[in-house]
Order: C-alpha cells, then sequence, then structure tokens
C-alpha cells in the first residue's frame, strides 16, 4: 500500500488554519499516488492543546474544521486525522484519529493509553478506548490498524518489566487482522529518542508481521519541539522510507516497496536542529519577528545568538554589551567581535553610571540595615544583573523586540543566576543544556562553519559572571564537568543523595551541597521563562515542590 505521511507543522489553537494545511496535502498526495494519508496526532487542535481542550467552543472549532476537511480533500482518498472527539458517554473527550472517506467521517478510532508522566497530562481531558482491537478499517483487500503514539510504546517483549501499561494495543489491532499498523504521534524531540523509535516499529513489524507506519508531529509549540522522522516499516522489520527531520513534508512510501537505508543523525547537529526550530516556531507562533540578547562576551549568550541568527535571521537579531565597572576589556571585545562574525547589529550600553546611582540612591538604606550574621550579600552582584535585564527589556520596550534569556540547565539548577536580572525574557532557548553541553554544541558550529564564529577566546576563558573583581564561576560553584554529572544524577536519573554519590563517585558532602541548592533555588527555576525541551528530563515536565525538605 503507497502511504502518504502528511507531516504538518500545526499550530495549536489555529484548527482551521491547520485544517487548510491538512487539505492542501491530502490533494498533492492524491495526486502522488497514495492509498491512504495519514496526519499526526492531534493536528487538528494542534499538540498540545492543554486546557483550551476545556472550552467547549474551542472543541466546536475542531469539530467544523474536521468536517471542512471532509467536504474539501479529494473523497477518493482515505484519510486518518488526529482530533479530538466525544467520548460515548458523558461530556468527556477522546484524543482520537478520525477516519475522513468519501466526503464524510466515516469513523472514530479512540487512543487507549493515556500517559501522565513527564510532560504529559492526558487523563487530565481524555477519556480512554476499552477495546482497541476495534481500531481497524479495511483499504481494499488490506486491513488497516490504528494506534496512536502512546499506544504503541507498550510492547511486553520490548519492554519487558517497565510496561507502563497491561494492554498493547498493537497486539490487539493485529490479532484483529491488521496487516498495516498505522501509528499517528506526536512524539516530543529528544537527544536520539528517533533510534529508540525506530527500534520499537521495526520490532513490532517482526514480531506481528505487519507493516508499521508511524506519522511524528513537527514544528514547536512552547517548550516541546516534534522533529517529524515520520518513517515505514516494512513487514520484515526492515524500513521502507522516511519524512524529512525538522522539517514539514509529504512522503508517499510503499510498504512492500524494497528496503531503504534511513538517514543516520549526530547528536550535537538534531540539538542544534531542534533549538532553531523551537525559537523560529515560538516567534512565528506568538506573533515576534525581532530578538534582543544580552552580549557578555561569554559562551551561554553566544550560542544564544548564533541560534538565534540561524532561526530568524541576521538582521532579525539585536545584541546589547551592558558592561559594568567589573566588566573586563577582553569580554566587551568577544562581544563585539562575535556581533561582527554574526553581522548582527550591536549596541554598547555601559551600566556604571546606573549602578553608582543606586548605590548613591540605597547607601542610606544599605547602613541602616547590615547583613545577618553568616549571610551572604548579594546586592550589588544582582544589582548588576538588574540593570541588565532592565535595559535589555527598555530596548524591547522600545521596539518590540523579544528578549532571550541566555541561562544554561546547569547555572538554573542550582540557582546561579539572578531573578528579573539575567533570567528576564520571554524564551530561555538552552536552559535544557548542562554547560559541558553548551561548549560541546558551540565547537561543533564552529566545525561546520569551518571557522570560529564563535570566538575562540569566549570558548578558552574561564567562565565569570564578572561582578566583582577578578570573579570566576569556580569561585561559586565546582567545576563544571564535576556539577553536571552531578546535576545528572540527581535531576535526570531522579536518584537520592546517597545514590548519586555511589553512581559519580563525588564525596557525599559535595553531592548534598548541590543537592541543596537545587532545592533551595527551585522557586527561581520555577520563575524561568519556557524553556525548549531537547532532553528526557527536562525542566518543562518537572513537578518539585519548593517547600520541601528531602536534601537536607
Amino acid at each position: 500500500m503507497k502511504i502518504a505521511l502528511l507531516q504538518i507543522d500545526a499550530t495549536v489553537g489555529a484548527p482551521a488554519q491547520n485544517a487548510d494545511a491538512i487539505v492542501a496535502a491530502a490533494l498533492r498526495a492524491r495526486a502522488a499516488g497514495a492509498e491512504l494519508g495519514v496526519a499526526p496526532e492531534l493536528v487538528v487542535p494542534g499538540y498540545p492543546p492543554r486546557d483550551l481542550l476545556l472550552i467547549s467552543s474551542f472543541r466546536t472549532e475542531c469539530d467544523r474544521a474536521l468536517a471542512k476537511i471532509a467536504q474539501q480533500a479529494p473523497p477518493e482518498l482515505p484519510l486518518l486525522v488526529g482530533t479530538v472527539g466525544h467520548a460515548p458517554f458523558g461530556t468527556g473527550a477522546q484524543n482520537v484519529a478520525a477516519l475522513i472517506r468519501g466526503g464524510r467521517v466515516e469513523a472514530m478510532f479512540a487512543k487507549t493509553l493515556l500517559p501522565t508522566y513527564d510532560v504529559f497530562d492526558e487523563r487530565r481531558y481524555f477519556e480512554p478506548n476499552p477495546s482497541p482491537g476495534s481500531s481497524v478499517f479495511d483499504v481494499g483487500d488490506t486491513r488497516v490498524g490504528v494506534v496512536i503514539c502512546e499506544d504503541g510504546w507498550n510492547d511486553a517483549e520490548l519492554f519487558g518489566a517497565s510496561r507502563r501499561y497491561s494492554l498493547d494495543p498493537v497486539e490487539e489491532v493485529a490479532k484483529a487482522g491488521a496487516r498495516v499498523i498505522v501509528n499517528l504521534s506526536a512524539s516530543p524531540f529528544a537527544a536520539r529518542k528517533w533510534e529508540h523509535r525506530r527500534k520499537i516499529l521495526a520490532h513490532a513489524a517482526r514480531r506481528h508481521r505487519v507493516a508499521t507506519v508511524y506519522v511524528n508531529a513537527i514544528g514547536g509549540n512552547d517548550g516541546l519541539i516534534f522533529d517529524g522522522a515520520s518513517c515505514v516499516f516494512g513487514a520484515d522489520g526492515q524500513p521502507r522510507g522516511e519524512a524529512l527531520s525538522f522539517a514539514e513534508d509529504l512522503a508517499v512510501i510503499d510498504t512492500e516497496g524494497p528496503a531503504v537505508e534511513l538517514s543516520t543523525r549526530h547528536p550535537l547537529d538534531d540539538v542544534r536542529a531542534a533549538l532553531v526550530l523551537g525559537l523560529r516556531d515560538y516567534f512565528r507562533k506568538v506573533g515576534a519577528r525581532h530578538a534582543v540578547i544580552g552580549l557578555s562576551g561569554g559562551i551561554d549568550s553566544a550560542l544564544v545568538a548564533a541560534l538565534a541568527v540561524e532561526a530568524l535571521g541576521k538582521d532579525n537579531v539585536v545584541g546589547l554589551g551592558m558592561p559594568s565597572p567589573y566588566s573586563s576589556d577582553h569580554s566587551v571585545r568577544d562581544a563585539e567581535r562575535l556581533a561582527q562574525n554574526l553581522g548582527i547589529k550591536f549596541h554598547l550600553v555601559p551600566i556604571g553610571g546606573t549602578f553608582a546611582a543606586y548605590q548613591a540612591q540605597l547607601a542610606e538604606l544599605m547602613v541602616a540595615s547590615p547583613p545577618p550574621e553568616g549571610f551572604r550579600d548579594l546586592t550589588e552582584e544582582n544589582l548588576q544583573s538588574r540593570i541588565r535585564g532592565a535595559t535589555l527589556m527598555a530596548y524591547s520596550n522600545r521596539t518590540g523586540a523579544f528578549v532571550l534569556t541566555t541561562g544554561n540547565k546547569s547555572e538554573c539548577a542550582v540557582g546561579y543566576c539572578t531573578l528579573y536580572g539575567d533570567t528576564c525574557g520571554g524564551l530561555a532557548v538552552i536552559a535544557d543544556l548542562f554547560k559541558i553541553e553548551v561548549y560541546a554544541l558551540c565547537h561543533r558550529i564552529n566545525e561546520l562553519a569551518g571557522r570560529a564564529l564563535i570566538p575562540e577566546s569566549t570558548l578558552t576563558k574561564a567562565p565569570s559572571a564578572e561582578l566583582r573583581p577578578n570573579q570566576t564561576d569556580q569561585d561559586d560553584l565546582p567545576p563544571y564537568e564535576v556539577l553536571d554529572r552531578v546535576l545528572d544524577a540527581l535531576i535526570v536519573r531522579e536518584l537520592g543523595v546517597e545514590d548519586a554519590a555511589k553512581l559519580t563517585g563525588d564525596s557525599l558532602e559535595l553531592v548534598r551541597s548541590i543537592a541543596r541548592r537545587v532545592r533551595t533555588n527551585e522557586y527561581k527555576r520555577q520563575q524561568f521563562p519556557p524553556t525548549l525541551r531537547v532532553s528526557d528530563r527536562a525542566w518543562v515536565g518537572r513537578a518539585y515542590p519548593i517547600a520541601q525538605r528531602f536534601y537536607e
């Protein structure tokens, strides 16, 4: 069977617009000889629609958009389209694949397995399908089984004791006679996740001796990024074709065609492509055009600027250099050189005068309010950061430019940042990258550019906030190689202090001190701007309490 993978970049909350894109893709698919067209999970409302699903008029708009697709799509091409369905009882909703054929909605196949972990909260909105074996239909002499995203990730042979559910919808539709199993998905990007998906699809094909078709969402919606990479495996478990990664695509693939070799992907190139896509789509979907970034001469702001130029174009990115009395000359030069390399406009706005004015204004109050014994006074350091934040916001208010936050995951985790200072902005581009990952990605960008797009001195100098004389990050933090491996154990692997220390080989005292910083700075972390997710354990989806004492 020739199946069209309709890899569409849907916009959340725009059902009519998404319907137009589906119809256009369906017309192209029919012209290309497709026998079945498949679009991603919840493509009509856009994914994830979240609490828009609680608004009855929004669900009505989704129904109208689905009817529009049925009226305008080629009637001879069966289509599977992800949308919101009505539960067979009460006022509940279901996550469904609508079968459109002959100018009407012929059937609705509901999702069975509703995830509630990490970034998913589908039980909040949807009722499950109690009989997944009924999610089948025929195209000519071929029976097609339909599953939706999570439904495909619960094979007993593959997952064993780590299975989350007792039921395997893929097995159920295979038992119902399906010879082709189609998975409509909205699977968020995380580094190397594509390998895991391919393994699951190939295994299902071999185990059940069916062709497996996977159609994934593409694009960025808030912090989630979808990488597409839709693909087809034959009944022998060998790949038959794939759609593009990180781009909209229409691929018509024959499930019984010759086996092909799928593309390989460099992990750092994937992360870069994901961040660029997430940033570009965020701007497009919120209606922003221009970005402003505080360029310190450091590696974090350099990476954000390079990604912003790739996503938005150099004419839509502006850098502000805001040296304080403690900023080094080489940091200013590095910021200027970076701006020149990227071809972006750069403004130098020294903050020394404003800082002095604040010191004078606060002098009497500071004398009257000495810090408690043993308390570390960060007033002057944080003042500088907040002056910079206010300067960026002033430029934003004046020009409409969108402020991009430049903090990384390591500093965010332990609170090595200033609320309403370097945390201000509308999108945190690299807050899901540990510091060592920031360095690795910068080196990769330079390698691909064939030159030092990010200045070499930015990559080699000791990282510093430059908020006091001769300051380096390692005055306050362990070396980033140490900090990041401990944070990986605590945050990504979710280990307790003692288990984390055993895993990393670091002292219990060191691990406990880092864990305490994570705990006491969770209130800062929760005030960070929306963060682009590129790992399996990002800030989006993390639901840790602020007022807790577990790490004591």
